[in-house]
């Protein structure tokens, strides 16, 4: 069946184009490049195309003509939050403007000193939010597959510089459990995505958008293991350079009952996830078959 492998697409080449335009015309020119890229996917990829209209017409509701318009404005959204994270990343942070809703819950879970999971998803951008989680004074980790070829890594690093924040890779020999346990003993803050899994990982079923779907189970089982506060975190585009920050309150749960409160943040995630991407349909970014393999599941 088709799913997510654990890697982001693009190449070189194309990276070192919008990184020139970035340089030396700004960020508007580089979107105006991008109407076209978003035209040449719109038309020709359809492999991927095909998934975002399925989750338009038949889990939003959309119409065929209404879905369209939508699957372009898609690919339009998610080039937009790639010249973004590169914008961000190279310094180009003052040229964007951010809201904040929920900066008060991060501050507080730093205060505790219990460190804590930041969950999101492939909604938005979350790089944006790095402006923010500089501000919090504490330690930050992201954990992320190591799904961008190394070529384009290094080229990426040379010419942004490194990231602020600490990054965890997954890895098949389970290293990165061992880094979250230190970083979660060090009362830091661990960033990860709860809505992506690569087959033969064990997941966890919960309805999305009025059908069964498949989580990976990894960061609610963290969560219970390491007994940890947990906030669901997002970062969406709003207008052409300003982005809207979301945090929900911080969430302590009982975890003397693993396998019901895994269900149950299990439950308030999805619930957060599905809120935005109906607030923000466009900006949800899996090109792959998201409810594929759930039918006869159980978490």
């Amino acid at each position: 069946m088709p799913s997510w492998r654990g890697k982001s697409s693009g190449n070189r080449l194309g990276y070192s184009i919008f990184i020139a335009v970035l340089k030396k015309f700004g960020i508007k020119p580089a979107y105006v490049l991008l109407r076209l890229v978003s035209l040449y996917y719109f038309l020709f990829a359809w492999r991927s195309s095909r998934y975002i209209l399925y989750y338009f017409q038949k889990r939003m509701g959309y119409s065929f003509w209404r879905s369209i318009p939508a699957l372009y404005k898609n690919y339009y959204c998610f080039g937009q939050s790639l010249i973004d994270k590169i914008a961000i990343m190279s310094g180009m942070a003052k040229r964007f403007s951010f809201h904040f809703d929920g900066e008060t819950h991060l501050h507080e879970l730093v205060h505790l000193q219990k460190g804590g999971l930041l969950l999101s998803s492939h909604i938005g951008n979350w790089e944006a939010a790095g402006h923010l989680l500089e501000r919090l004074n504490t330690r930050i980790n992201v954990v992320m597959f190591d799904g961008e070829h190394q070529k384009i890594r290094d080229y990426l690093s040379s010419v942004t510089g490194e990231r602020n924040a600490n990054i965890i890779v997954i890895k098949n020999d389970l290293s990165h459990i061992y880094a979250i346990n230190d970083a979660l003993k060090n009362n830091e803050l661990v960033c990860m995505h709860a809505d992506r899994f690569v087959e033969g990982n064990r997941t966890l079923t919960a309805d999305f958008l009025g059908k069964a779907a498949r989580f990976p189970a990894g960061p609610f089982v963290l969560a219970a293991q390491f007994k940890v506060p947990v906030c669901y975190v997002f970062a969406m585009k709003e207008g052409s350079t300003h982005y809207h920050f979301y945090s929900t309150a911080i969430k302590t749960y009982d975890y003397s009952d693993k396998t019901t409160v895994i269900r149950q943040m299990l439950s308030d995630f999805t619930a957060e996830m599905e809120s935005k991407v109906k607030q923000y349909p466009a900006q949800w970014y899996n090109y792959y078959d998201f409810w594929a393999g759930s039918e006869g599941r159980k978490g």
